[in-house]
């Protein structure tokens, strides 16, 4: 009488071993465009009139003193913080020799607190890529100057 198989046992491996060729998905050419997940789609549709019912008792637990719809309450009302605007004087660059006196400037500020270290970076890469713009068009008008002195010179 033959044994039934014991479904733990590691079964041989058939081909080459893979259920798919190397480098290749199960479904190459992947997601019908505009397809959506079915339990994205039955959650829509349940909370589809549910909206105004749903926001109104998030404020009532907001009001009531839980933390998790305050947090969600306010995160609707007030918008998101961005980068503010850094009250800052850099001196003035007009060339790579002024480089210094900004990056000190910039340095100073931020080790006095008057600009994070992450607006300290932020400036400093301004500063550099302004002077990458100066060097570059100095480049080009000395290369243009040698250019006329070649032409005229033959």
């Amino acid at each position: 009488m033959a044994m039934a198989a014991n479904p733990l046992q590691k079964q041989p491996a058939r081909g080459t071993g893979r259920r798919f060729e190397k480098g290749q998905s199960g479904n190459p050419k992947g997601p019908a465009p505009g397809s959506r997940n079915e339990a994205t789609r039955v959650a829509e549709l349940l909370l589809d009139g549910e909206a105004a019912a749903l926001t109104r008792k998030a404020v009532e637990l907001a009001l009531g003193g839980d933390p998790a719809a305050l947090r969600l309450c306010l995160e609707r009302v007030l918008a998101p913080r961005r980068e503010r605007t850094v009250e800052f004087a850099l001196p003035e660059i007009r060339g790579a020799a002024d480089l210094g006196m900004a990056m000190a400037a910039i340095t100073t500020a931020a080790a006095e607190g008057r600009i994070s270290p992450g607006e300290a970076a932020a400036l400093a890469q301004v500063v550099d890529t302004f002077v990458r713009a100066i060097e570059t068009a100095d480049f080009e008008r000395r290369l243009r100057l040698l250019e006329e002195d070649r032409a005229a010179g033959a």
